[in-house]
C-alpha cells in the first residue's frame, strides 16, 4: 500500500507546480478576490462564520482560503509538501488567515489534535483513498459532537462509463471495490488538459453505499444524500457547459447517469 500512495504522492507534488499556474485553478482570479466555490456546496453548508473548518486533501488550499473569505476558522491537510508549502504562501501574501498540515490522511491523528464543527472535502478525492473505514473513523474523531461532515464528490456512477466515438457510452468498469488498485498509465491532469510526461498512478473506487457504510460504522447520522445529473468539468468530451457553469450531458442523454453527489453527516451530541 506505501508503494501505490507514495507514488500518488510523487504525482500531487508534480502536479501542484504545473497547477499553480494553470487557467483550470484561476490563481489570479483568486487573488482578486474571486469566488472558488460552487453552488452546490455553498448552498448547502450555508453561513460558516465562526465555525471550525478542517478541510481534508485541501491540494494548495484555495477552497480552504475560500471558506476563510467566507468566515470560518479553517485548517487545511493534504499529503503533497509542494501543495502545503504553495498553501502556506499564498495564506501569508494574501492576509487570508489558515493553518495547513502535511499529512496522509490516515496518519493524521499524529500530527493534528483538536475538534471542529465542519469537516469538509470535496471534488476528485475518494478515488485517491484506499480504505474507507479507516476514513470515517478519522473524520468522526474530529468533529465536536453536533458537528457535521459535509462531502460534495463526484458521483461512482460515472466511473463505470467510458465514452465512446460516435457520442455514447457504455459501461467498461466495475462499480464496486477491489482493495487491488487500477494502475493508470496516464500524462497531465485534469487541469492541464492532459500534457506533460507519462506517470504511474493508482486509484481505488468505492460505491456510494461504501461511503455511506463507512460514515454509519463510524457513528455518524446521514442527514441527507443528493445526487446531481452534471459534472464541474467535462467528464466526456461531448459534455456541454451550461451558464451556470456545471458541464451536462447533451439534451438528449441528459439525466441518464449522476455525475456528483453531496452527503452530511452529524456526529451525535
Amino acid at each position: 500500500m506505501d508503494e501505490y500512495l507514495q507514488a500518488n504522492q510523487r504525482r500531487w507534488d508534480r502536479l501542484t507546480t504545473e497547477h499553480e499556474n494553470a487557467a483550470f485553478y484561476d490563481l489570479a482570479g483568486f487573488r482578486a478576490g474571486k469566488e472558488r466555490l460552487r453552488s452546490i456546496e455553498l448552498s448547502e453548508l450555508g453561513d460558516v462564520s465562526g465555525k471550525t473548518l478542517l478541510h481534508l486533501q485541501c491540494h494548495f488550499g484555495l477552497d480552504t482560503m475560500a471558506w476563510a473569505r467566507r468566515g470560518a476558522v479553517v485548517s487545511g491537510v493534504d499529503f503533497s509538501q509542494n501543495a502545503i508549502t504553495l498553501a502556506q504562501a499564498l495564506s501569508e501574501e494574501l492576509a487570508i488567515p489558515a493553518q495547513f498540515y502535511r499529512s496522509d490522511i490516515y496518519d493524521l491523528p499524529q500530527v493534528l489534535s483538536g475538534e471542529f464543527d465542519i469537516v469538509f472535502t470535496s471534488y476528485g478525492v475518494l478515488h485517491g483513498l484506499p480504505d474507507l473505514r479507516s476514513w470515517g473513523e478519522i473524520i468522526a474523531g474530529y468533529l465536536k459532537p453536533g458537528g457535521i461532515f459535509y462531502i460534495v464528490e463526484d458521483h461512482p456512477m460515472f466511473r463505470v462509463f467510458r465514452p465512446q466515438p460516435e457520442g455514447e457510452f457504455k459501461a467498461e468498469r466495475s462499480y464496486f471495490h477491489s482493495q487491488e488498485p487500477q494502475r493508470i498509465e496516464g500524462t497531465g491532469s485534469y487541469a492541464t488538459d492532459g500534457e506533460g510526461a507519462t506517470e504511474t498512478y493508482y486509484v481505488w473506487d468505492h460505491t456510494l453505499g461504501d461511503v455511506i457504510k463507512a460514515l454509519i460504522g463510524a457513528g455518524l447520522r446521514i442527514e441527507f444524500l443528493h445526487e446531481f445529473p452534471y459534472a464541474a468539468r467535462a467528464k466526456f468530451p461531448f459534455m456541454e457547459q451550461g451558464k451556470d457553469g456545471w458541464w451536462r450531458l447533451p439534451a438528449h442523454q441528459h439525466g441518464m447517469i449522476p455525475f456528483l453527489f453531496s452527503m452530511q453527516a452529524r456526529k451525535p451530541d
